[in-house]
């Protein structure tokens, strides 16, 4: 095994395509063959397909650099998937307007508009349902701290 994420993180410093760009994930697989090197790149506006490649040819000269040309290895740099969950509070902000579904610490999920974000945490109107009677909403703060995974659901209108 040639990298761990270490190394990756190391190598990725100071090559982000734009101050609003971060990097949300790494993956490094073990494979003694040929690693494989993901990397998850979001931005505060989202981020576009050119600025991925341009983190993935700016890390493919750090990694040939380092580690030299002869070096086998996958790269490949993304953004987070829909169906993946927000992990920092920046990548919130954009997504004002949508529906959430969050787990708090203690196992209880809570979904609903998210309305605001916030340093500390996030607002949202929280959608209740029972049987047989209309659904009811309530404005419900959310600390960060609180959060165990949030995601984005998916609808269509």
């Amino acid at each position: 095994m040639v990298f761990n994420k270490d190394n990756i993180t190391k190598l990725l410093g100071g090559i982000l395509p734009a101050d609003d760009v971060f990097i949300v994930g790494i993956n490094v697989s073990e494979s003694a063959v040929k690693q494989k090197v993901t990397i998850i790149a979001d931005g505060d506006n989202g981020i576009s397909i050119d600025q991925c490649a341009s983190i993935s040819r700016r890390l493919g000269r750090r990694i040939e650099e380092a580690y030299g040309e002869e070096i086998s290895y996958t790269l490949e740099v993304t953004s987070p998937g829909a169906d993946q969950p927000l992990i920092y509070p920046r990548q919130y902000k954009r997504h004002v307007g949508r529906k959430l579904k969050v787990t708090l610490q203690d196992g209880i999920e809570k979904t609903g508009e998210l309305t605001e974000v916030t340093p500390e945490g996030i607002a949202i109107l929280e959608e209740k349902k029972e049987k047989g009677k209309k659904a009811t909403f309530t404005p419900v703060q959310i600390a960060f701290a609180e959060i165990a995974k949030s995601n984005i659901i998916i609808t269509f209108k």
